[in-house]
């Protein structure tokens, strides 16, 4: 049977690729969410004053910070993802692969976010979510190289844009590893020092080394 012209195109290389973003997309909406979960409502005993009310939020800081961090990281992630993609132009099925690697550690966000919170100031959990980020950095570095080459991306990217979104990639990791010494150091101040990624972020792009 001839298929019209109004029909939608439900396979190929279009497809392909709409069907790998919309189930990133899924991975990274449903790990944002989970954030927050892990947040739990304070127990209050005794007479349940405004003050007693008041001393179990403010015990909840520490994870509150932390599901704020783990919030714009995931967010971040899921914003050069789709800077990513918007480059990719062609199928390739070496895309699925690293994009996994990519969602795995994206959705292992939530617990690290939990161990580090529950134990905020403490090294080993700390480390943790770091070299955690680190290993997300990666992953999504890999993915990038992969979209913003061909045959995937597209012969009407300028290579500015391409190496902008590699810089970014670099930026999130050389902050994860910033973060992470900071925190073998100085514990309470690991998460903190993400902040460094908007810093490394101008120095690249400054510098602006063959990625």
């Amino acid at each position: 049977m001839r298929r019209t012209s109004k029909e939608p195109e439900l396979q190929g290389p279009g497809h392909a690729l709409e069907r790998l973003i919309f189930f990133s997309d899924a991975v990274f909406a449903i790990a944002i969410t989970l954030l927050i979960i892990e947040v739990r409502v304070p127990e209050v005993h005794g007479s349940r004053s405004d003050h007693d009310f008041l001393i179990a939020l403010a015990q909840l800081s520490p994870h509150f910070v932390s599901f704020l961090i783990s919030f714009f990281v995931i967010g971040s992630f899921w914003a050069g993802h789709h800077r990513a993609f918007d480059c990719a132009r062609h199928w390739d099925p070496r895309i699925v692969f690293p994009n996994l690697v990519m969602l795995c550690t994206i959705a292992a966000m939530p617990f690290f976010t939990a161990l580090s919170s529950e134990y905020y100031g403490h090294r080993v959990p700390v480390a943790f979510y770091c070299g955690w980020m680190m290993l997300a950095a990666l992953a999504n570095i890999r993915l990038q190289r992969i979209i913003t080459s061909p045959p995937v991306v597209g012969e009407h990217v300028p290579p500015e844009q391409c190496l902008m979104l590699r810089q970014r990639g670099y930026s999130v990791l050389l902050g994860a590893a910033t973060s992470l010494i900071v925190s073998l150091f100085v514990p309470w101040l690991g998460q903190p020092a993400l902040a460094t990624i908007f810093l490394w972020r101008l120095l690249l792009q400054r510098w602006k080394p063959h990625l």
